[in-house]
């Protein structure tokens, strides 16, 4: 029971007391041991490019400071990167952190948000959070569907419309004609959401040119998965100038760790690791298809860091399959909606890693083969 003196505000108080992920670390605690292949979290197993190593290393020294409040370096870069202005970009604390700012400067106790069943839990953790109430239209075909959401924003007069592109759970993409399409249909009063967290990963002509007088959209960006600063707590989002401005009425201004600017800075500047990483990636996607098909599944073409293995059942087993790779002490993680929790979802890791996977992967489907033939 909470300290009465602790006075929740009654939608505080009527909010799960859930989070949208259990991380490996918690569920190491519990299991009593470590895993040996971490490959749920869509984290980036090849690492930071050495050189943000050496910048976090340097700037350690100086972590008695407070980071920068305003990222000037770091958005001045972005800005030169992007050929944009730095007046079209707020950097935070990784896409989960701006996407908390954004509900809050937009969303209030019973405005309407629009989403996919199944897309990224962590929106709607802050939708909710502010009061928000969640529409969400299905996936077509394995691929968020930008023009039911359109419709859906539409009919409800949603405040919000998110999408991923690539998308997360599934790793799936829509081209940028496709995307430009869904920006010009946002409605009046409506802003998109726009998460390009994998576009470093995708082919090209994923992404559409930037426009940043077009209020109509915004894009969260990040250096947690391509760049492999997932620890490191660095995004940004880019938009309309009045938009960003409007951040600084509620962002926290010293959220930034100055081991982490320096970080990202250095390795935005380093283009050619990523490149290498991007290809390292590929290898590992491709790695993961034959271990699949090795095991007599499928796998979803990806755009992303990982890979959504089609079980070829329902969620139940999937979970089993889930179930038994972590009881061999392999991390992965599975979608939670309806059909698409009829994958597992592998992050595209080290060769030790997905050699471990390989070894697990034949065990887990007998057990998950042979409690799904007993409950049945």
């Amino acid at each position: 029971m909470i300290n009465q003196h602790a006075r929740l505000t009654p939608l505080a108080d009527s909010l799960p007391s859930t989070v949208p992920f259990v991380g490996p670390e918690t569920q190491e605690r519990a299991r009593g041991r470590a895993f040996v292949a971490r490959l749920g979290a869509n984290e980036n197993g090849f690492g930071p490019s050495p050189r943000a190593i050496q910048a976090m290393v340097a700037a350690a020294c100086g972590v008695w400071m407070y980071g920068d409040p305003e990222s000037f370096d770091l958005r001045a870069a972005l800005a030169d990167h992007h050929r944009i202005s730095a007046d079209n970009i707020m950097v935070g604390e990784g896409i989960d952190g701006l996407l908390g700012y954004l509900v809050r400067l937009l969303v209030g106790p019973g405005d309407v948000v629009v989403t996919s069943q199944g897309a990224y839990p962590t929106f709607n953790y802050h939708v909710t959070g502010f009061g928000g109430r969640i529409e969400a239209v299905p996936y077509q075909g394995d691929h968020e569907d930008p023009v039911a959401l359109i419709d859906k924003a539409t009919e409800v007069g949603a405040k919000l419309v998110y999408i991923a592109n690539p998308d997360n759970p599934m790793g799936t993409w829509h081209d940028a004609d496709t995307v430009q399409r869904m920006i010009g249909a946002v409605p009046d009063g409506c802003l998109l959401v726009l998460d390009e967290a994998y576009i470093d990963f995708a082919p090209e002509g994923t992404a559409p040119p930037f426009d940043t007088d077009d209020p109509r959209v915004i894009r969260m960006r990040t250096f947690s998965k391509a760049y492999g600063m997932a620890g490191a707590r660095v995004g940004y989002a880019i938009g309309a100038s009045a938009l960003i401005t409007a951040f600084h009425k509620i962002r926290n201004h010293f959220g930034m760790c100055r081991i982490s600017q320096a970080g990202a800075l250095a390795a935005l500047a380093d283009q050619d690791y990523l490149t290498q990483t991007v290809a390292n990636v590929r290898a590992a996607r491709e790695r993961i298809d034959q271990i699949a098909r090795h095991n007599g599944l499928s796998t979803l073409p990806s755009a992303t860091n990982f890979v959504a293995v089609d079980c070829g059942r329902d969620g139940g087993f999937a979970r089993a399959v889930v179930d038994a790779l972590i009881d061999q002490d392999i991390f992965v993680r599975m979608p939670f909606a309806e059909p698409q929790n009829r994958c597992i979802r592998v992050s595209a890791g080290p060769r030790e890693e997905l050699d471990a996977f390989a070894s697990a992967l034949p065990v887990a489907l007998a057990k998950a083969l042979a409690s799904h033939s007993q409950s049945g």
